[in-house]
């Protein structure tokens, strides 16, 4: 089972404790890698302005430019779900100039295993994951589905009959199909609509127009009044919403599957980059981590609910590594 990312959310973003986040971080060394930097430093975001990659990384630019003190430049490349800005990444020289500030997971996996994108995960190395987003099932309130054990096993007698809307390609979508696929439910058993943005998706089963929803938990606090929540994906119950564990709602069924995150969004460069250039990569690095020690950055990013938690590129990397290998073993799911 994919584990180890539930407990940092515990921890940090999904408490919302300024001072957990402080005490986790070592003030590490002023940067110092020959003179690096000594231009502009561009954060590269994969999707459009005022989604969740842009606010964090708009949110990091000013702090962070202050440490590097050199100008920090938010450019905005989206397109196929942050394939392009991954790929603009990689294409670029590899010094340090162009930092990757986006939501990597799920979207880099999807992209390289069920969208054939020509970079592997190993292409990239992750300075930080400093956002967490867990998932979350719910069933429109009027719909009668009171667990998520009652929803499988109607869309397994019903066929047809149960409507569930996703956002094509993420997590709450993978999760919906290997649901169905470790259930033995035939997968056009359900009635699932696919959408672009998450505000359709969390409209339609607000609205009545579908019966449930599998979708981040976080951006579904506006809607809460209209839902009942089935389940969240995560190895464990969350104080935010009244609802059981993913693998707790299954255990009426017998079944247990893989839990991974939602949303994983961050700064990371190409791994050429990191091997060329050590020193400016840890130089970096130690920048990014004294940024998020700040307490007016965790004030204001506390307050604007976008996650600040430092876990270093060691983790970042395994935690990466190991969403990837989840959407590997499921992506044909998705096809």
């Amino acid at each position: 089972m994919f584990q180890g990312i539930s407990s940092v959310g515990r921890k940090v973003f999904m408490t919302g404790t300024v001072a957990a986040v402080l005490a986790s971080f070592a003030m590490t060394a002023p940067v110092a890698a020959d003179d690096y930097p000594d231009r502009p430093v561009d954060l590269v975001v994969g999707f459009g302005t005022g989604g969740s990659a842009d606010r964090m990384a708009r949110a990091m630019s000013t702090f962070l430019s202050e440490e590097l003190e050199v100008p920090v430049r938010v450019t905005n490349r989206p397109g196929a779900g942050g394939q392009l800005a991954a790929s603009y990444i990689l294409s670029a020289e590899d010094n340090g100039y162009s930092v990757l500030a986006s939501t990597f997971a799920p979207y880099l996996p999807n992209a390289i295993v069920a969208n054939g994108a020509d970079f592997s995960i190993e292409d990239f190395s992750f300075i930080n994951i400093q956002w967490f987003d867990m998932d979350i099932i719910a069933a429109n309130r009027n719909s009668g589905y009171e667990n998520l054990a009652a929803l499988l096993e109607d869309i397994k007698n019903r066929p047809g009959r149960v409507r569930g809307a996703v956002i094509q390609g993420s997590a709450g979508h993978l999760t919906t199909r290997m649901l169905l696929d470790e259930m033995g439910i035939p997968q056009e058993n359900l009635n699932l609509v696919t959408y672009q943005n998450g505000g359709e998706a969390r409209s339609a089963v607000a609205g009545g127009q579908v019966d449930f929803i599998a979708i981040s938990a976080q951006g579904s606090e506006g809607i809460r009044e209209f839902l009942n929540p089935l389940a969240i994906v995560n190895d464990e119950r969350v104080s935010q919403w009244d609802a059981p564990s993913l693998n707790e709602a299954l255990e009426k069924l017998n079944l247990e599957v893989p839990v991974f995150q939602g949303s994983m969004r961050g700064l990371a460069v190409s791994a050429e980059f990191e091997r060329q250039y050590p020193e400016r990569f840890d130089a970096l690095a130690n920048a990014v981590q004294n940024t998020l020690s700040r307490k007016e950055l965790q004030d204001y990013l506390e307050d604007q609910d976008i996650g600040g938690v430092w876990v270093g590129p060691e983790r970042s990397n395994e935690l990466m590594r190991a969403n990837y290998d989840v959407f590997e073993q499921y992506a044909h799911l998705l096809k």
